[in-house]
């Protein structure tokens, strides 16, 4: 069995440092699809605000935003929803972008943030509301001391909360890692 920790999200730290623009291109195995009236306005909401790229755009038809490797919108021109979609779609971050990308999307369009709001399952995240009303969350994971209330909860139900390594933080172990198979348990996932 392969245990190998393999994500472009780094382990939880409150200085991690974010991975960056992940600009190959794969078989996408999850996206989302956005119908926009204003292409052009979108794009720039996600560029400017969310830290997204234009990784290509066929004019008219499809522009491809991208963050880290496995974070795809595709903007498609189409009706705008008349309120905000029901569903969220939640975006990895660190911790130290949260406020970043809070400023940046408030300057683009006032009112459109929610939080950021520290969440049970060890995160601290930010809602959006983008031009296109979709609800979109960027999440940060925080480390977890593993001496706290907050670790016995969680192996209570199954998931090994790991002793910090001094050097390189905690090492999830792949049995029982947060989001794993074997350490999925109902409800949120308290690792994103």
């Amino acid at each position: 069995m392969d245990t190998t920790y393999t994500s472009p999200v780094p382990v939880p730290a409150l200085d991690a440092a974010p991975p960056g623009i992940h600009r190959g291109f794969y078989g996408m195995p999850t996206y989302l699809s956005l119908p926009t009236p204003d292409l052009a306005a979108s794009t720039a909401f996600w560029t400017r605000g969310l830290g997204f790229i234009d990784l290509f755009t066929l004019p008219g038809q499809v522009t491809h935003l991208r963050r880290w490797a496995f974070q795809d919108v595709l903007l498609v021109p189409g009706a705008r929803d008349a309120g905000p979609i029901a569903a969220t779609t939640a975006f990895s971050c660190v911790p130290a972008q949260i406020e970043e990308i809070a400023a940046r999307c408030e300057e683009l369009a006032p009112g459109c943030t929610g939080g950021p709001r520290k969440m049970p399952w060890n995160s601290v995240e930010l809602t959006v509301i983008t031009p296109e009303n979709a609800r979109i969350v960027m999440t940060a994971a925080h480390p977890i001391d593993p001496h706290s209330a907050q670790a016995e909860e969680l192996r209570a139900v199954g998931i090994a909360v790991p002793e910090p390594d001094a050097e390189n933080g905690p090492e999830p172990d792949a049995e029982t890692a947060p989001g794993s198979a074997a350490g999925s348990a109902p409800g949120p996932s308290p690792r994103r």
